[in-house]
């Protein structure tokens, strides 16, 4: 075969392989659309951000979240639990499309999901109970402490737990919220740190009468973000445009009073950086 006729070849195998690569190489965003349905993972033991109501319904800011979205893209939405622990690798393992779970957007994070801009954005509050005679946040120093493994939450009250350095205390980490408020309404730790909405929605649910805040954690706000499949830039720019759009037309403060109690929506941005 001549060099031409080599070449030629080559030539012709190239653009079959290009062309079979991105058919291949669908985006999320027009996979989601084809197929009429967003997956969005969220945790339902988080309160008010996912919750089950009284019929067993999945509900909260987050879930909201998701319809909003799925309504926007003119697809059907369906809700996929997704415990703290599970929730970055249901992105990694195609489990969801889009994770709505009240995620920290750390950087260490990143370098397993793409995350949006801030979407919500919590304050630490010292959850304990109304028998510990822990008053304030430095009332955890040689306590029984605990938190959920792998959260932002457990770094958080870690860090400070390692400083105090004293021997009287320890720390357990437990797999879900749920387990961690059980762990403390039954004495098994005295306090611990959470968001503050979701302690207003857990004292105010009824499940755990003997819990209390006590004061806020010296910890820094707490910002979210929306997070996809790293790499899928085209479904990230959609989703912080949602976000922009959420915002601007006053419904993410609407979302805010009616899940988190009435009052200013707290703003999604660092004064004098831009995300």
């Amino acid at each position: 075969m001549s060099i031409r006729k080599l070449m030629s070849v080559a030539v012709i195998a190239a653009a079959s392989l290009h062309i079979a690569g991105a058919a291949s190489a669908q985006s999320t965003l027009d996979r989601i659309v084809q197929s009429r349905t967003l997956r969005c993972g969220v945790m339902l033991d988080y309160p008010p951000a996912g919750f089950r109501n009284p019929q067993n319904q999945p509900d909260g800011f987050d879930v909201a979240y998701c319809r909003d979205m799925a309504h926007a893209l003119g697809v059907k939405p369906q809700i996929i639990e997704t415990p703290s622990t599970e929730r970055l690798p249901a992105i990694a393992s195609n489990r969801i499309d889009v994770l709505i779970a009240s995620t920290s957007n750390t950087p260490q994070r990143a370098l397993t999901v793409a995350f949006s801009q801030p979407y919500v954005v919590y304050q630490d509050v010292v959850l304990t109970r109304n028998d510990t005679a822990i008053e304030n946040f430095d009332g955890l120093k040689g306590r029984k402490i605990g938190g959920v493994t792998g959260s932002t939450g457990e770094q958080a009250i870690m860090g400070f737990f390692r400083s105090w350095n004293n021997p009287a205390g320890n720390y357990t980490g437990y797999g879900s919220e749920a387990e961690s408020y059980l762990a403390l309404s039954q004495g098994k730790i005295d306090g611990m740190i959470v968001g503050n909405a979701a302690a207003a929605a857990l004292i105010a649910s009824g499940q755990f009468n003997n819990l209390v805040t006590m004061g806020l954690a010296p910890s820094p706000p707490d910002f979210c973000a929306i997070a996809v499949r790293r790499g899928d830039q085209e479904f990230l720019n959609w989703v912080n445009l949602f976000i922009w759009q959420q915002v601007r037309t006053g419904r993410y403060t609407a979302l805010y009073n009616q899940y988190f109690g009435p009052g200013d929506a707290p703003s999604l941005a660092v004064p004098g950086v831009y995300y």
